[in-house]
């Protein structure tokens, strides 16, 4: 497909819920091509029913990505790391793709006498990632801001401070804008804990509950896309509503919209002895984060401020529902 000059062309890696509705957002804007990178047929027929373009690659075969080089002037990049490890060689492996046109820049300059190669693209001038709040690992239950001190405590934390270095040194180097977006838990009417409240899967008491953090995905890709267009080169921003809520509160108030029972609460104690460690550690890390930056630089306003708002709306829907009935 091609495109005009003045078209600006949107590439999307890591084309999951969030980037869906990223998609949804930005293709009834004029001036812009998107396009997604796929790792299959059906992830391919999927996108395109949605007006997206594709590619096909794969984030661990670095072959696979060449043909990114020059075709975006916008990367949203939402792909996870691997499952395994310390460092994030798919954000690696995307970075080393998108720098080809450099590269081949920097050889054309050495060759002179030879003509100058056709096609070559420059590189994108944009790049949005979201990373984790978890790269901050326990705070104790105190509020933070973007300048607070990583302090990775899984690897799979670990992984994702790796892919924010990686993304802003390779920013500097090229003179690309990156902005790194942290999320904390996403959510949406498809996106809650009801499995995990109809198994009747316990909760930490009050005196031993942390503060988790929010944001509703729609909120989250609004985000991304303001990030697109007013994010500072380099800059961190925490992408979290403006929820302060023990994770026992937010399954309690789950559970009410839903009309399910209340989980059970258990002592720190009784969950590692009881629960897997996967679970545990989830349960482990307590801290309350300001989104001051969000709402200042990106002028960003919340459709959902806090998730009370998101869970009032689904009540209020579900009693339209039966009264029409």
């Amino acid at each position: 497909m091609r495109t005009s000059r003045s078209t600006r062309r949107i590439l999307i890696v890591g084309f999951g819920d969030i980037g869906e509705r990223v998609a949804k957002y930005l293709r009834a804007a004029q001036g812009v091509s998107l396009s997604a990178l796929v790792r299959n047929v059906d992830a391919a027929r999927h996108a395109k029913s949605l007006g997206v373009r594709t590619f096909r690659g794969d984030l661990s075969r670095p072959r696979s990505l060449q043909q990114l080089a020059g075709a975006a002037d916008v990367i949203f990049h939402f792909a996870p790391p691997p499952a395994e490890g310390v460092r994030d060689l798919h954000t690696r492996n995307l970075l080393a793709a998108l720098s080809l046109p450099a590269q081949r820049k920097s050889m054309r300059a050495g060759m002179l006498s030879q003509p100058s190669p056709r096609g070559i693209q420059a590189m994108p001038q944009r790049l949005v990632y979201i990373s984790t709040t978890g790269v901050y690992g326990d705070c104790g239950g105190e509020w933070i801001d973007e300048t607070r001190e990583l302090n990775p405590q899984t690897d799979r934390a670990r992984r994702r401070v790796d892919a924010e270095r990686s993304l802003r040194m390779w920013g500097r180097r090229n003179r690309v804008a990156v902005s790194v977006l942290r999320a904390p838990g996403i959510y949406a009417a498809e996106r809650l804990p009801l499995e995990r409240l109809r198994k009747g899967t316990p909760a930490l008491r009050a005196e031993d509950d942390v503060f988790t953090n929010h944001i509703h995905a729609d909120d989250l890709a609004r985000a991304a896309i303001a990030a697109m267009r007013r994010g500072k080169p380099g800059r961190i921003y925490n992408a979290v509503d403006d929820s302060a809520m023990t994770m026992g509160a937010y399954f309690d108030c789950v559970a009410e919209a839903h009309g399910l029972r209340p989980p059970p609460r258990i002592s720190r104690a009784q969950a590692k002895a009881t629960l897997s460690p996967a679970l545990v550690s989830f349960m482990s890390e307590s801290r309350r984060i300001r989104n001051v930056r969000l709402k200042r630089e990106l002028r960003f306003v919340f459709r959902y401020a806090a998730v009370e708002d998101f869970l009032l709306e689904i009540s209020v829907s579900s009693m339209k529902q039966a009264d029409t009935a």
